[in-house]
């Protein structure tokens, strides 16, 4: 059995950003992950730099949002990574929809998003003549990136720092050991690696792992719910330099129109509540795409429209309930000394990698030097 400093479970983006963090800060680190390649979950997505304005004031979600945003850019703008502060327009349909965007602009400003830019239907149209709006609002700050490139970069930064890199690494248990968390992989009896500290980043399985932690109670472990979000893409050239979103539906941000780093336009994530892990795209759900995308844009070619790729948000709050936090529970919450485990890392968990990578090592830091 071999021991070291950290381990990280979960390879995801998250995973990688606190992998990253913690070989960055000295620790001798591994990250196990699952599959045969990192990044099979996170790149089911957007690839969205969010701003922060969704987030109630005070979550961890506003926060690390706005904070990793800034720390990305950097991050990307260093590194050479491909990017792009595009901007966004979130838009008000009818008058009725105003009141929406009035929520978005004090919930933005209370976490510290100070760019929005008001607009009226006929400032809309002469920034994006082929958006019929009442009123939107810009975020200047929003932007895309290379999802894939990113992780690839945190990795260096990991393996360059000592780290260690284990895929196709399946965790069947965590036991407690003299040594701290000891994991057990592929069903094995005897342990293959232990540390003080262990990380949860297992994302769509976080809930899972957690089950496996000897001496962990189930109380601090929540409820989860899975939320499918399928994307339909375009085949055609793009009228829009932007990306554009309507004003929020229960369970996500309604489905909106992105941009990839080549300009090519998808439109999604719709939401549907899922009883376990499903990326099949139904490709009778044409319907409803095609009535969500002609609100954004009317002129658009249905036969262009095609089923795209689903991804999976680990959501903390079912259907009708409000919109639950990131969880970041360490011994404070649990009383177990080294553990700390991710849970609802949903969207902005992109956004907010390197912030919540920053939280995690400060976390376990303090902890040892209180140990101590």
């Amino acid at each position: 059995m071999q021991a070291v400093d950290a381990i990280v479970i979960g390879a995801g983006v998250v995973g990688l950003a606190v992998g990253r963090a913690l070989a960055m800060a000295g620790l001798e680190t591994v990250i196990v992950e699952g599959e045969s390649h990192f990044g099979t979950g996170p790149a089911r997505n957007s690839e969205v730099i969010h701003a922060g304005i969704y987030y109630p004031k005070g979550s961890l979600k506003a926060s690390l949002c706005v904070e990793g945003r800034h720390e990305l850019y950097a991050y990307c703008r260093a590194r050479d990574l491909p990017h792009r502060q595009c901007g966004k327009l979130i838009f008000a349909h009818t008058a009725n929809e105003t009141g929406e965007l009035d929520k978005i602009a004090r919930s933005a400003v209370d976490a510290g998003v100070d760019d929005l830019v008001r607009l009226s239907g006929a400032e809309v149209s002469a920034m994006e003549p082929a958006l019929k709006s009442y009123e939107a609002l810009l975020s200047p700050s929003t932007g895309i990136v290379d999802s894939h490139s990113f992780m690839q970069s945190l990795l260096a930064d990991a393996e360059a720092h000592g780290a260690i890199y284990a895929a196709d690494s399946a965790v069947t248990r965590i036991s407690r050991q003299k040594e701290g968390w000891a994991i057990h992989v592929g069903g094995d009896d005897e342990p293959v690696v232990v540390a003080p500290f262990l990380v949860n980043s297992a994302g769509l399985t976080a809930h899972e792992v957690a089950g496996m932690v000897e001496g962990l109670d189930a109380a601090f472990v929540p409820p989860l719910h899975y939320a499918q979000g399928v994307y339909f893409s375009y085949s055609g050239a793009s009228p829009f330099s932007r990306l554009i979103y309507p004003v929020p539906e229960p369970g996500g941000l309604g489905t909106h129109l992105t941009l990839d780093l080549a300009g090519q336009i998808r439109f999604g994530p719709d939401v549907e509540w899922i009883s376990g892990i499903d990326y099949k795209v139904d490709p009778n759900r044409h319907g409803k795409f095609y009535a969500a995308a002609r609100r954004i844009w009317p002129e658009i070619d249905p036969e262009r429209l095609r089923p795209g790729f689903a991804g999976i948000r680990p959501k903390l709050s079912g259907p009708g309930e409000p919109a639950a936090d990131f969880v970041i529970s360490g011994e404070g919450e649990h009383g177990l000394f080294g553990l700390v485990n991710l849970f609802g890392i949903e969207s902005p968990g992109l956004t907010s990698a390197l912030a919540i990578g920053r939280v995690v090592r400060e976390m376990l830091l303090s902890d040892a030097r209180v140990a101590a």
